[in-house]
């Protein structure tokens, strides 16, 4: 046993170093990896290895939700568990005066021991590649710093995925560097008053958690990366590019978006490897339709309203009860995914509509509701779908917009508040529900039927509708490498970069 132990190990040391392998670390949670998970398809559809490391239920929900789960048969992405099923999960509080998810809490107070596995992996990828590529999220970064410093791996580069938008990030560097008085800073002025951190997250969180992380993403990150493009966030990247860390070139900046699954050149989903093991991803093609698809075959065309709030926002019975009137007074089509926000230990529990609405609006044939996870890619890429009402999470953002659907924003925590502002003040592709300065209101029903009717009716929102529509061609060039700098050329100068000698 010792001999043949002893020829493996010679036998491995003569095998050829990949060039580089990538590892990707996301934050566990939906709205954090969807994303990350497409640019894991993209680099292994260019060659490059990549491993995922995540959570026992995120890999599940990436299996069961995310749309084309691999694009290369003979280089799949190999998912690595970390041993965690679960956080305890209290239940999501709807009348809570802060949106943020509280069943959270948990996974931000102990994503920090994900160093452990983490650590171990990188170790034994560092035996196979000249150069190891980590990519984590920015508040995985307490966990970064100790993997790193304890498997002390020589041939390691960090790069910081950032799951939220430039406006966004702008803001976040101006809050941690004091309010300098930045130049560059006066264009986004006028958008100010709309704009606060308060009521954006829990009490504490920005000084105990989000700013000692970010600060240290900085600190241990060799460049950004950023589910954005030009044709979304043009002038905000330059204004970026301005200022800490990246003025004076020490930090390199890659926008590699749109990463949604159905603008990326090739939307197969072929093998997906766990734990080194291959096997059919339950993404594939042979999943059945959904049946709110089926439904909306037999629609008009731009006439259906999708209604959708994330996997991390729960509305309260008051809100569901007006939003259900609204959407009813409207008298428009509509699909509305009713569900209650994910959780860590992957319960679902059922939350109630209004009495007689359900009856009312199906049999009726004025809409569908939702009770599981939606395919909401492919809703907003059908013909019938004319609007979206949403929370204005940036992936749902970016998904709307690279289908050319214009959008109703109810900005609810966290981000929401500076991606309602893009869509609806830069962008122009959308219409509030609510501003994030009236949030402590209750929205009316009389409110939502009537932004309801502008956006599908007026002629404010055909122009929105004609600047969606304008904006998801500039999108779908982007991925294209003829269109000049596009994210293409973006995806191929990070791939030269980690891949040089």
């Amino acid at each position: 046993m010792a001999h043949q132990q002893d020829h493996d190990n010679v036998t491995s040391t003569l095998l050829p170093l990949e060039p580089v392998v990538v590892v990707m670390f996301p934050f566990p949670t939906q709205g954090h990896f969807s994303a990350v998970v497409h640019l894991s398809r993209l680099l292994s559809a260019r060659g490059i290895p990549v491993h995922f490391i995540s959570t026992t239920v995120n890999i599940q929900q990436i299996a069961q939700r995310v749309q084309g789960g691999n694009l290369s048969t003979t280089n799949p992405i190999k998912f690595h568990d970390l041993g965690i099923h679960s956080f305890p999960s209290p239940p999501p509080d709807p009348n809570a005066s802060n949106k943020l998810p509280v069943q959270l809490a948990p996974t931000f107070e102990g994503v920090v021991n994900f160093h452990q596995p983490l650590s171990k992996l990188l170790s034994s990828l560092s035996a196979t590649a000249q150069r190891v590529v980590l990519v984590h999220d920015c508040f995985m970064a307490f966990a970064v710093e100790k993997a790193s410093s304890s498997a002390n791996i020589h041939n390691l580069e960090v790069y910081c995925f950032s799951p939220f938008t430039i406006f966004t990030a702008l803001y976040t560097r101006w809050e941690i560097f004091g309010r300098p008085n930045w130049p560059s800073f006066e264009y986004l002025k006028e958008y100010s008053h709309q704009l606060t951190l308060d009521g954006c997250l829990l009490d504490g969180f920005f000084e105990q958690f989000m700013l000692p992380q970010v600060k240290l993403s900085s600190q241990i990150s060799s460049g950004y990366i950023y589910n954005s493009c030009r044709p979304l966030e043009g002038k905000f990247i330059d204004i970026l590019l301005s200022v800490p860390p990246f003025q004076g070139g020490n930090t390199t900046l890659w926008c590699l978006g749109p990463l949604v699954g159905r603008l990326l050149p090739d939307n197969s989903c072929p093998l997906i490897a766990v734990g080194g093991s291959s096997q059919k991803s339950s993404a594939s093609s042979l999943k059945p339709r959904h049946k709110c698809l089926e439904w909306l075959d037999t629609q008009p065309q731009n006439s259906v309203l999708y209604v959708a709030f994330g996997t991390a926002t729960t509305l309260s019975e008051e809100e569901i009860d007006q939003l259900a009137k609204g959407l009813e007074c409207s008298q428009h089509r509509f699909i509305w995914v009713f569900r209650e926000a994910d959780r860590n230990d992957n319960e679902v529990r059922r939350i109630g509509l209004p009495v007689g609405f359900e009856k009312r609006i199906t049999e009726g044939g004025m809409g569908v509701i939702v009770r599981d996870w939606a395919p909401q890619v492919e809703i907003l890429a059908h013909p019938s779908t004319g609007g979206f009402l949403s929370h204005s999470g940036w992936n749902s953002v970016v998904e709307s917009l690279g289908m050319g659907v214009p959008m109703a924003v109810w900005p609810m925590h966290s981000d929401h508040p500076w991606n309602a502002v893009l869509v609806t003040e830069v962008l122009k592709v959308g219409v509030f529900i609510q501003e994030w300065v009236n949030r402590n209101d209750m929205v009316s029903a009389t409110v939502i039927e009537n932004v309801v009717r502008k956006l599908m009716d007026s002629d404010d929102g055909k122009d929105m509708k004609r600047r969606a529509e304008e904006l998801s061609l500039a999108l779908r060039k982007s991925v294209l490498p003829e269109e000049g700098m596009s994210s293409t050329e973006e995806l191929d100068l990070f791939i030269k970069h980690i891949s040089r000698s």
